[in-house]
């Protein structure tokens, strides 16, 4: 039947009633399937080497382990409702009592590095750097290496969700169900003869979403987690960015939602586009998907990426901020996901970590400073320091004016007005600065505008900050899924949805509401705040960060696009005098380098 507009929203939104629980699943379900430093001052520059081939997957041998693993396939956890989850577990042969490392996953615990091509196929593209990603054969996807880990002396687990592959029940993503039966596998572990009663959470994107599911529910035997880049604002960081619905992502995971699920879940796909399209009717269910992350008080370490920009990177600094703990640390870095999280550098962090909570190991843990901040000189070098939080508490915020007449940006506040005219659809407008020292800007951007359309009621706003060496030649750096071609840091904005939240604002992070919608008059003026997700980026004397702000998506990419675009005609950008148009940076002191 052909859904249109003539049924009439009201009568939708009747029909949306009855499925909000699905709505609600769907939410959390768009998830990725998709050295070392010696002293908490390092500031060796690091090189990467890029890693083009089409399988980045490199295995690591297991012939010399086999007789030092037991590896149980299929072990039932019976949850309180008495539903079978099924278990894969790798644990140690000899005699003792293990910590455990566990990861709940929807992808199935049997998925292997065999597997991994079918969902990196579409990142196999001259553009994209997906690796090495160095696991052995036994490694579910995004999940620990059981080889690694059993020979340090830890038992690791892998559980399929309830209803999905192993797992018995009906299907659900990360629902209140989920969050029971996680609770009652981890007090599980906990309780085995060859446990040491210590459970850990790992794992990355779904895996690390989890385990915030898992940790607000503070099961007893649960002491520490790991959470490898994971959203903790679904309704912000995947559907919609800045109130521009995302499209190639979440409609790749609507035809994909129902793999290995033992029943459909969540919503048929013409359902979904109908919703994806009013944010409003998703906004109906936006509350009750968020994550109550002060629950979380147990030792935490995140990792948060520069690398992730509209999945991942925003949620993980933000659960940095917000949950309760008093012991967590933070591991930024801008390179690819997979690759990093199995570096030597991210497991000995990882295995320092968990041998201090879950082995009781005095390994001087908290004598380092929480922060490893990794600062990005281009796409294959950076430099890593340790910082005591984050925001860097020493951070400057400067305003940079956008000048209209010569297209530069300003430390000071432009005297004579200005207007910057792009076609909507296609045109752009770019605003430089040439540093006349080296520069750090490590956290978040923000971008305040004065603009206007002089066709339609609404305007997207696309935002990139992006830097040239001494040359004028562009210096790429790593963005989502492994792509070498990306800018410093990206934002959006939906025009009508700019309403702040002036609660949960800061000066230097714009939180909307997406509550109020605001649209505009032909060649209205209104003044906007973007929010520009975290980054940390050196800039050397000589060098020059150029704002691009436009109204399409900044490059193309296969899990990364806004197809619902609402811009019509000419935009208008206005500076000078008392349209103070200005880009916020976060400066780090040189004495803070």
């Amino acid at each position: 039947m052909l859904i249109t507009e003539k049924l009439g929203e009201k009568r939708m939104v009747k029909i949306l009633s009855s499925l909000n629980l699905c709505l609600q699943l769907i939410i959390l379900v768009l998830v990725t399937l998709i050295s070392a430093c010696s002293s908490d001052n390092a500031s060796k520059l690091n090189t990467v080497s890029l890693n083009l081939q089409q399988n980045p997957v490199e295995l690591n041998p297991v012939n010399d382990l086999l007789g030092k693993v037991i590896i149980e396939r299929d072990v039932g956890i019976y949850t309180r409702d008495n539903t079978r989850l099924s278990a894969k577990i790798y644990r140690p042969n000899k005699k003792g009592k293990f910590p455990v490392i566990m990861s709940f996953t929807a992808y199935g615990k049997d998925f292997g590095p065999e597997d991994y091509p079918s969902v990196l196929d579409h990142n196999a593209k001259p553009d994209f750097d997906l690796g090495p990603i160095k696991v052995s054969k036994w490694t579910a996807w995004e999940a620990p290496d059981p080889a690694f880990w059993v020979l340090n002396d830890y038992i690791v687990m892998y559980v399929d969700s309830r209803g999905y592959f192993g797992s018995e029940g009906k299907p659900s993503i990360l629902s209140d169900k989920d969050s029971l039966d996680f609770y009652d596998a981890i007090r599980w572990a906990g309780q085995q003869s060859w446990s040491n009663g210590n459970v850990g959470l790992n794992g990355v994107s779904y895996l690390a979403i989890s385990q915030w599911l898992a940790a607000t529910s503070r099961p007893p035997n649960l002491k520490a987690i790991i959470p490898w880049e994971g959203q903790t604002d679904p309704y912000r960081e995947t559907l919609y960015h800045g109130g521009i619905p995302e499209t190639a992502f979440t409609n790749f995971w609507v035809q994909k939602i129902n793999t290995g699920a033992s029943a459909n879940v969540g919503p048929p796909p013409f359902l979904f586009k109908f919703v994806h399209k009013r944010p409003w009717l998703f906004k109906l269910i936006q509350d009750t998907s968020a994550l109550d992350l002060t629950m979380i008080n147990i030792p935490v370490l995140i990792a948060a990426s520069w690398s992730d920009h509209g999945l991942h990177s925003r949620g993980s600094f933000e659960a940095f901020k917000r949950i309760s703990s008093i012991d967590k640390w933070l591991f930024t870095h801008g390179r690819p996901k997979w690759s990093t999280y199995y570096s030597d550098e991210a497991l000995a962090f990882q295995k320092q970590f968990f041998d201090h909570y879950l082995k009781g190991k005095e390994n001087k843990l908290n004598s380092k400073k929480p922060v490893r901040l990794e600062v990005r000189h281009s796409l294959t070098q950076y430099h890593v320091r340790f910082e005591e939080s984050w925001p860097i508490p020493r951070t400057e915020y400067r305003r940079l004016f956008l000048d209209a007449d010569n297209r530069i940006l300003r430390p000071s506040p432009i005297t004579k007005s200005g207007k910057v005219d792009y076609p909507a659809q296609t045109g752009s407008a770019i605003f430089s600065i040439v540093f006349d020292r080296d520069t750090e800007i490590s956290g978040n951007m923000k971008l305040k505008l004065w603009l206007s359309t002089d066709q339609g009621t609404d305007m997207d706003i696309f935002v990139a900050v992006k830097k040239s060496d001494v040359h004028g030649d562009d210096v790429p750096f790593y963005a989502k899924t492994g792509y070498n071609k990306g800018p410093v840091a990206l934002g959006w904005l939906r025009v009508s949805q700019r309403e702040l939240d002036r609660k949960k604002s800061t000066p230097w992070q714009p939180i909307l509401t997406h509550e109020n919608p605001q649209t505009l008059s032909e060649n209205e003026i209104v003044a906007v705040e973007i929010e520009i997700l975290p980054s940390s980026t050196l800039f050397k004397k000589g060098e020059t960060l150029n704002l691009v702000i436009q109204g399409h998506d900044i490059f193309s990419h296969p899990t990364l696009a806004h197809a619902y675009n609402e811009n019509k005609g000419i935009h208008s950008i206005y500076t000078g005098k008392q349209y103070d148009s200005h880009l916020l940076i976060p400066v780090i002191p040189p004495d803070a380098m």
